[in-house]
């Protein structure tokens, strides 16, 4: 199997090595239906697959919203321990699609409050200042949605204005509009016709875009945090997930290291391997983190030292193509530390 090709075997391998530790507590979940009780707080909601990222957002979660908002999470590896998450509700979920995910959590969970809010596990909130920015906004007559980090490589087009896409990964909802009156699924879909940023036509809706444009063609005004603004509140790696994935699925940091290093040098020009050694890069620093939160180290039988990590950077950070750099995940992980 080729290194791109063994990518989408771990993420359906994964969901159904997973499924025993999860499988029953979601039929319980869909049977009870168990809403949070009525409040003014916005209900944050994240997922999970790797417990040490966990530990690291709740911890700036819980540090920068105190008691402002009640957290979900959806533990979907099944090894999540429930006591090392105070405050929060944690919830074993089959790994099923993040718009599925997140359907749910807005139409049931957070049925009884006004703002659904979803982060990605690996956006972490650094400041007091993204809630208040939450409240600030979803105020604002006519708003329906904000974005503390849109997509960047394309645009919508609707009535000769351009749009940039919400995207999911930190996005606050009004829930009145989004979901009880509008009815709208985040799920994807095809039919992207719009302006594509990087010279590749677009087929594709992914989790919000095709909500997101029924929300704009409605009048709807879809905030978005300005690009200056967005990292004083929320920063985050980007695609961590098939890193992530490879870790469970390897049994040795030898074959991880054998992964990396035997695809010919030109592979290093395309995308796979450049995120899956920065997602790797990042969680060797996530792992850090988390032992100073927690005291203790967490064990993943594959990860390679941060030492050897970097050595493999070094060699092949030279056949990056030109706008692919590690530099971003140095940048995060400095003020991730600073922001324990």
């Amino acid at each position: 199997m080729t290194y791109y090709g063994l990518i989408p075997y771990v993420f359906r391998r994964f969901s159904l090595l997973t499924a025993p530790r999860t499988g029953l507590e979601t039929a319980l979940h869909y049977l009870k239906r168990n809403p949070l009780p009525p409040s003014d707080k916005p209900a944050l909601f994240t997922m999970n697959i790797m417990p040490p990222m966990m530990t690291v957002w709740h911890h700036l979660a819980r540090k920068n919203l105190g008691n402002a908002a009640d957290i979900v999470i959806f533990d979907c590896s099944g090894k999540l321990k429930k006591e090392d998450f105070p405050g929060a509700r944690v919830q074993k979920f089959l790994n099923l699609y993040a718009a599925t995910k997140s359907d749910e959590f807005l139409r049931t969970i957070a049925t009884h409050r006004d703002i659904g809010w979803i982060c990605d596990d690996d956006m972490f909130l650094i400041s007091p200042s993204a809630i208040d920015r939450v409240k600030q906004e979803l105020g604002k007559p006519n708003t329906a949605t904000l974005s503390f980090r849109p997509r960047s490589w394309w645009h919508f087009e609707i009535d000769g204005k351009q749009y940039e896409p919400s995207a999911s990964y930190c996005l606050a909802i009004n829930r009145k509009i989004v979901v009880e009156k509008e009815h709208l699924s985040l799920r994807p879909g095809d039919g992207n016709t719009h302006v594509s940023l990087i010279g590749k036509p677009l087929t594709r809706f992914d989790t919000f875009d095709k909500a997101n444009e029924t929300l704009l063609k409605k009048g709807y005004r879809c905030a978005i945090v300005p690009a200056d603004e967005r990292e004083n509140s929320v920063i985050g790696y980007s695609g961590m997930s098939s890193a992530v994935m490879l870790l469970w699925y390897f049994t040795t940091p030898e074959q991880l290291r054998d992964y990396l290093l035997s695809p010919p040098d030109k592979a290093w020009q395309g995308t796979t391997l450049f995120t899956i050694l920065a997602g790797l890069l990042a969680l060797s620093d996530i792992l850090e983190m988390h032992e100073k939160i927690a005291g203790a180290p967490y064990v993943l039988r594959s990860m390679l030292s941060h030492e050897e990590l970097l050595r493999i950077r070094a060699m092949k950070e030279r056949l990056l193509r030109t706008g692919n750099t590690f530099s971003k995940v140095d940048e995060v992980s400095e003020k991730l530390k600073r922001a324990l």
